[in-house]
């Protein structure tokens, strides 16, 4: 029997740490594998918390979502949303007018949120008093009327744009701490820039509602299509009226600092199916405000 010396065992050893090193550093280098749907082909997105998934099949398809009805556009385009704690799989099933059925499940990536406290509110807008709660469950009512209306399909399925330019101040899915108190989570992005800097359309959609909230101030709401919300609160000015079809890029409002802000911005949230989206995930980077 060949015996080895401690040196040649040590570095035999060596030599098999090194290759699994390796192997794990090229593991980690290799890109995430894309998702897929069998039946029908992912324009963009991905199965993560917040994340919309736009994608697109043969119109004469339907779509169902664990037991829901997906809506489909009359180019086939529909969509899938994840909510800030999606945790459970979701069952994708596209069923073919001759009854065959393409089955997928979607389990949404994780994520790990921040803790963004927030001091110096008025303490109103934290703890309302019993006089306004009349008001707060009236504005609830008007957003969740106005994110459910049914409207023509827009053009947000090519990209969404920034609504404005300025500084990034807070993102989806922070823990908020008002005035030391535990809150919702912050279910938008913050956009940080002077009153009167404007607000444009991020893709075209119809204006399904423009009122002074309490929390939110001055909020006005744009039906997408296919369920698909955008939503933009504490505006200054508002150039919009309910009912009005606004293209990509049009003129909304003017950044401000109503409702429940310690500074003007703009607050751009959007929805799908009572899904909170991040629209982080739907735009690229934040253009230079100069440029």
């Amino acid at each position: 029997m060949k015996l080895h010396s401690p040196i040649a065992t040590y570095l035999c050893f060596y030599r098999v740490r090194l290759v699994a090193v390796l192997v794990l550093l090229i593991a980690l280098a290799a890109p995430a594998k894309a998702l897929d749907i069998d039946g029908a082909e992912i324009l963009t997105g991905n199965a993560v918390e917040g994340g919309l998934i736009i994608a697109r099949t043969d119109p004469a398809n339907q779509i169902m979502l664990d037991d829901s009805a997906v809506e489909i556009g009359e180019n086939g385009v529909f969509v899938i949303g994840f909510h800030r704690d999606s945790d459970a799989p979701a069952t994708l099933r596209i069923i073919a007018p001759d009854g065959s059925v393409k089955t997928n499940l979607l389990a949404p990536r994780q994520r790990d949120y921040n803790i963004q406290r927030i001091d110096g509110l008025k303490s109103t807008m934290v703890t309302p008093p019993a006089t306004v709660l009349a008001r707060i469950k009236s504005d609830g009512d008007a957003v969740r009327a106005a994110r459910q209306r049914q409207t023509p399909l827009g053009d947000f399925w090519r990209g969404f744009d920034w609504p404005a330019l300025g500084r990034i101040s807070g993102i989806y899915g922070s823990q908020r701490i008002l005035n030391g108190q535990p809150r919702q989570p912050h279910y938008g992005i913050d956009i940080a820039a002077p009153t009167g800097t404007p607000v444009y359309a991020p893709a075209s959609g119809v204006v399904t509602l423009v009122k002074d909230l309490y929390f939110s101030g001055w909020t006005v709401v744009i039906a997408h299509g296919l369920g698909v919300n955008s939503s933009f609160l504490h505006l200054d000015r508002v150039d919009v009226k309910t009912g009005m079809l606004v293209e990509r890029g049009g003129l909304i409002g003017t950044i401000g600092a109503t409702g429940r802000a310690t500074g003007p911005h703009l607050d751009w949230r959007i929805d799908w199916q009572g899904r909170r989206i991040d629209p982080g995930l739907l735009v690229g980077a934040m253009p230079d405000p100069a440029s």
